[in-house]
């Protein structure tokens, strides 16, 4: 508890931020379903059939996973606020269509009749009594969504988007349990806040339901356009670059580098956004110019990025020239000149259990192959070069549980799995005293890290290229391993760790 309270005290400016940011994304959401479910329930409940329809094509864009969803927007719509809404727009549509269409048609058939006795059109109808006795059912179906769309909306920081779930993916990373209980109490007492408060606002007369949402959105809409209005006349003729990383340590150390880099050799102001959660994430905002630059590594251009991969080489600057040249001509995207370390994938086990099975080689595996368990990423058991490789060039068959990055240093530390993927400067692998094993078949290719970023970014800002290369041919894997154990282990940020190495090698007063 006690170590809770501290983390939060330290990142309590951070916590408010993404507070403010899951409130508002939350809030967005909701009206957007309701202002879609609503009308679209009116509309449809003289048309049983059409109406049985409508809930079951809803009731089927519920159960699309989540993830799914954000990596088919992020092509059409970028990162940010608008995939990550119109992604929970979908999933909380459906409780509210159902739960308005029920109320409708629970209304007694008699009072319906004393309507058209009187005279009433479908309008009149709706807004004399209607809408009044539906609205506890109403209600229920937007509190239900409400809470969905809460616990939810933690995806959102995968894409950009901010919220309670960059502390709940930051914790995973760091293996800090702190900041994941914080994220997820934080959205969880939140969720109970929007229950019992819409429970509450339920009681009220329709009229004032009305008038109370209103107020929601007038809010709402002032907490977006204030923002807004002040970060356009900050930016408003200056030159601004947005720099992303994929999840973990080792981006956001070298994207803080190229900020630091950025702003003390130009007049650019730069927005570091890190945390992206997969590949094609950060490249497909990239390539939509939601982001202007991000550190990607050349072995994963060619196995992964380039839709005519290259034949496969184990010469670092081969490797690195197909890589350029295929961004280039595929996408108009410039891969700069990399760094001096590899980070590789690597395969590790613990030490003992090597030591155990006379484990030297990736070869010796066949040794353990019938008994161990491997815990490997969803992205490295899908390559040429990671999962399907062992298969294809060294003839292993492992019994393989997939699993999220951070995650399998974990299992392979609680014995859960006795071999796990990981990169060549991984702190977990100090960290956990695990062991590399030897390549000794060449299945890895070579993985520099350089800055990419679109053809016109570099024309708009020429002088990207001299201060980004500053970096060309610097960092060691020791070096880079220290930095992320510095990030991982001894919770130092990684802007400071960034800096720290900048100005150690002079390349920053």
């Amino acid at each position: 508890m006690s170590d809770i309270i501290t983390t939060f005290l330290d990142r309590r400016m951070d916590w408010l931020i993404a507070l403010g940011q899951h409130i508002q994304i939350s809030l967005l959401a909701l009206i957007v379903s309701i202002a879609i479910a609503l009308p679209l329930a009116f509309l449809l409940q003289r048309w049983k059939r059409t109406s049985d329809i409508a809930v079951q094509i809803a009731a089927i864009f519920q159960t699309i996973p989540s993830l799914a969803l954000l990596g088919l927007f992020i092509p059409i719509m970028g990162i940010g606020t608008v995939p990550a809404v119109t992604a929970l727009v979908i999933y909380a549509i459906f409780p509210i269509l159902q739960n308005t269409l029920t109320g409708l048609n629970q209304i007694d058939p008699q009072l319906e009749e004393a309507g058209e006795a009187f005279g009433m059109n479908e309008w009149e109808k709706l807004k004399t009594y209607r809408i009044a006795l539906a609205m506890p059912v109403i209600m229920a179906g937007v509190r239900l969504s409400a809470v969905m769309i809460i616990g939810t909306a933690t995806l959102a920081a995968l894409i950009g988007a901010g919220g309670l779930g960059s502390f709940i993916l930051l914790g995973i990373d760091r293996n800090n349990t702190a900041l994941i209980l914080i994220g997820a109490l934080s959205s969880a007492i939140l969720a109970i806040i929007a229950h019992y408060g819409i429970n509450w606002m339920s009681k009220f007369k329709a009229r004032n339901i009305f008038i109370s949402f209103l107020v929601i959105v007038l809010g709402l809409s002032a907490s977006y356009a204030a923002p807004a209005v002040v970060n356009n006349m900050q930016t408003q003729g200056s030159k601004h670059l947005v720099i992303a990383g994929k999840l973990g340590s080792e981006p956001e150390i070298l994207m803080n580098m190229y900020k630091d880099l950025i702003e003390a050799n130009s007049d650019i102001s730069v927005e570091v956004k890190p945390n992206f959660g997969k590949t094609t994430f950060v490249y497909n905002a990239l390539k939509s110019g939601k982001v202007d630059i991000y550190p990607e590594f050349t072995g994963t251009v060619t196995s992964s990025l380039l839709k005519n991969p290259p034949a496969t080489s184990t010469d670092s600057r081969t490797v690195y020239e197909q890589a350029r040249d295929g961004l280039l001509k595929q996408d108009h995207i410039v891969m700069l000149e990399p760094m001096k370390y590899q980070n590789t994938y690597a395969i590790t086990v613990k030490n003992d259990y090597a030591k155990e099975n006379g484990l030297e080689t990736i070869s010796d595996l066949a040794k353990v192959q019938d008994s161990a368990r491997a815990g490997f990423t969803l992205e490295f058991n899908d390559r040429e070069d990671g999962g399907k490789g062992l298969t294809s060039v060294y003839g292993l068959h492992l019994n393989v549980a997939t699993m999220e990055p951070s995650l399998r240093y974990q299992a392979i530390n609680n014995g859960d799995v006795q071999i796990v993927d990981g990169y060549s400067t991984d702190s977990q692998i100090a960290e956990y005293d695990l062991k590399i094993l030897q390549d000794d078949k060449h299945l890895f290719p070579p993985y520099q890290g350089a800055p990419v970023l679109r053809e016109e970014t570099l024309k708009q800002y020429p002088e990207l290229k001299g201060i980004l290369n500053k970096l060309a041919g610097k960092i060691s894997e020791a070096q880079m391993s220290q930095m992320n154990y510095d990030v991982n282990v001894k919770g130092m940020s990684a802007a400071t760790v960034a800096r720290n190495y900048l100005r150690k090698e002079h390349l920053l007063k």
